[in-house]
C-alpha cells in the first residue's frame, strides 16, 4: 500500500515465505510445489530494490515476465509500458470468451525506501528466520504479488481455461504518485471486476488463530496538505505582537483537538456489524451502539478513543511535519506545516481543506492542497458472486471464519478503477498477527506459514468466479 496509505480497519494478516538459500527449512515452509514457487518469486522480488528513485521496477518486471513464460504465457500476451524510470506490467490470461469483460488481479512492485543502517539485517538481503522471510517488500505488496502470480501460473500449467481473459496488471509506482496505476487503468477501463492482492486478509489472534477476513471495498482518501504563515521577522532581541512559529502552533493544536464528525456508510455499517462479535469485549458494544446509532454519544467516545477504531467512523487530520526558522537569534520569517488526512468517502478534500481553515480559524495562514496522484474516494457496492467466491475460497481456508467487508485507512491502486466505476475488492491472502505487521517499517516480515494456503485461496476464489 501507498506509505501514503495503508492500514486496514481489520489489521492486514499476512503470513511467510521461506529462503532462497540452503538452510534447513523450518516446520511453516511451503509443502506445496506452487506455495515453493511463491516463495521463489517473493525471494527474487525482495532481493530487487524497487524504491522510486533506483529505477529497478523494469529489473523486477523482466523476471516476472520470464516466469510468466515459462509458465506457458505467450511473449505476446505479456508486455511492460514504461513510465520514466518506473511502468506497469499486464498479463493477459485468455479466456472462453474473449469478447467478454476481463477481470483483473492488481499488485504492486515498487516499495518504499529503507535504509540498511536502520535494520537488523540488510532489507533487501530475503532472509529466513523463526518461520518468517524478512525484507522490505516481504509483506507489502511483494507477499501479495507473489502469491497471486504463483497461483495463476500453476493453473495455466495444468491447462485451466477462465470463461473469459483474467489479466494481472502490476503497477510500479504505488507508493508515490501511481502515476503507473493511472495509466494502468486507462488502458484497463473496459475490466469488468477487480481484485486486489495488497488489501483485504485474515487477521490471527495471539495464539495463532484466525478470528476475522476482511474484504476491502473502500478506502479513505489521502490528502497531504501544506499551512503556511509569513511574517516581517526581524532582530530576536526585539520581539514584536506576532511570531510565526507561535502563530502555527496555536493552528497545530487546533488541528489536534478537532474531531471531523462521525460518519457511518453501508460498507462501514457492515464490517461494524460482521466485526463486533470477534472484537474486544471493551469495544464490541460500541459498535454495535455506533452501527445502530450513529448518533449514540458513549458509543462515538469509546470508538473514538481506540487508534485502530477512530479511522472507521470519521475523518481524520493530524500535524505531521512541522518546519520554520531561519536562524537561533532571528525572529522567524516564515514556517510551513504538514498535515495529514484520511478522508471518508464521499467526502471531497476541497471540503476538507475549508473545514480545516475553519478550525485554525487564521486567515493569514495558508492551507494548500499537495497533489500527489490520490483522487476522492467512493466505495464499491458488495457483489454476491465475488463475496460468494471470497466465502468458499476463505472458508475452504478457515472454515466458519467470519468475513466482512472492510475499509482501508489510506490508499491503494483500487481508488483509480473504483474512480472509473469498476468494482474493486481487496482479497489478499495473507493471514497474520496484528503484532507482526512491520510494512513500512523496520524488519518488516511475512509469515512463512500464509504461503501454502494463501495461493490456494487464490486458486479456488479464481476456479470459483471464472469456471
Amino acid at each position: 500500500m501507498n506509505p501514503i496509505c495503508r492500514s486496514f480497519v481489520i489489521p492486514a494478516v499476512l503470513l511467510a515465505a521461506l529462503p532462497a538459500a540452503a538452510q534447513a527449512a523450518p516446520a511453516e515452509a511451503p509443502a506445496t510445489p506452487a506455495g515453493r514457487e511463491a516463495l521463489a518469486i517473493l525471494e527474487e522480488a525482495v532481493a530487487v530494490p524497487t524504491v522510486a528513485g533506483r529505477g529497478q521496477v523494469p529489473v523486477l518486471a523482466g523476471k516476472i515476465r520470464e516466469r510468466l513464460l515459462s509458465a506457458g504465457f505467450k511473449a505476446d500476451e505479456v508486455s511492460f509500458t514504461p513510465l520514466g524510470e518506473t511502468g506497469y506490467l499486464v498479463a493477459r490470461y485468455p479466456g472462453r470468451d474473449r469478447k467478454a469483460k476481463p477481470t483483473l488481479i492488481i499488485a504492486h512492485m515498487d516499495v518504499v525506501e529503507a535504509k540498511p543502517e536502520d535494520w537488523e539485517r540488510d532489507p533487501f538481503t530475503p532472509v529466513i528466520e523463526d518461520g518468517y522471510l524478512f525484507g522490505r517488500g516481504s509483506l507489502d505488496n511483494k507477499a501479495g504479488l507473489s502469491m497471486s502470480l504463483a497461483a495463476v501460473m500453476d493453473l495455466r500449467r495444468k491447462g485451466w481455461v477462465p470463461a473469459h481473459d483474467l489479466v494481472l496488471a502490476f503497477s510500479g509506482d504505488e507508493e508515490t504518485q501511481m502515476a503507473t496505476t493511472a495509466a494502468m487503468a486507462d488502458a484497463l477501463s473496459n475490466a469488468d471486476l477487480v481484485l486486489n492482492a495488497d488489501a483485504g486478509g485474515g487477521e490471527l489472534d495471539a495464539a495463532g488463530k484466525p478470528f476475522a477476513y476482511s474484504v476491502q471495498a473502500g478506502e479513505k482518501t489521502y490528502a497531504d496538505y501544506r499551512f503556511t504563515v509569513t511574517d516581517p521577522g526581524g532582530h530576536s532581541s526585539r520581539p514584536g505582537a506576532t511570531n510565526a512559529i507561535d502563530a502555527m502552533s496555536k493552528a497545530m493544536e487546533k488541528v489536534w483537538a478537532y474531531h471531523f464528525p462521525v460518519k457511518l456508510s453501508p460498507l462501514t455499517k457492515a464490517y461494524l456489524e460482521g466485526s463486533a462479535p470477534s472484537a474486544p469485549a471493551e469495544v464490541a458494544g460500541a459498535m454495535r451502539a455506533f452501527a445502530s446509532n450513529p448518533d449514540d454519544a458513549q458509543a462515538i467516545a469509546t470508538l473514538t478513543a481506540r487508534p485502530d477504531y477512530v479511522g472507521i467512523i470519521r475523518t481524520t487530520c493530524v500535524p505531521t511535519m512541522i518546519e520554520g526558522g531561519h536562524a537561533p537569534n532571528a525572529l522567524p520569517q516564515s514556517v510551513t506545516a504538514n498535515v495529514n488526512c484520511r478522508i471518508f468517502p464521499g467526502t471531497t478534500r476541497e471540503q476538507v481543506r475549508k473545514q480545516l481553515a475553519t478550525v485554525i480559524a487564521n486567515p493569514e495562514i495558508t492551507i494548500e492542497f499537495i497533489d500527489n496522484g490520490t483522487l476522492d474516494s467512493i466505495e464499491s457496492p458488495l457483489r454476491e458472486d465475488v463475496m460468494g467466491a471470497i466465502d468458499k475460497a476463505v472458508h475452504e481456508r478457515a472454515p466458519g471464519l467470519a468475513i466482512v467487508p472492510g475499509m482501508s485507512a489510506g490508499a491503494t491502486d483500487s481508488m483509480h478503477f473504483r474512480a472509473k466505476g469498476i468494482p474493486a475488492f481487496g482479497v489478499g491472502s495473507v493471514f497474520m498477527r496484528a503484532d507482526d505487521e512491520f510494512a513500512h517499517g523496520l524488519n518488516e516480515r511475512l509469515p512463512l506459514a500464509t504461503l501454502d494456503p494463501g495461493v490456494k485461496q487464490w486458486q479456488t476464489l479464481l476456479k470459483t468466479l471464472l469456471n
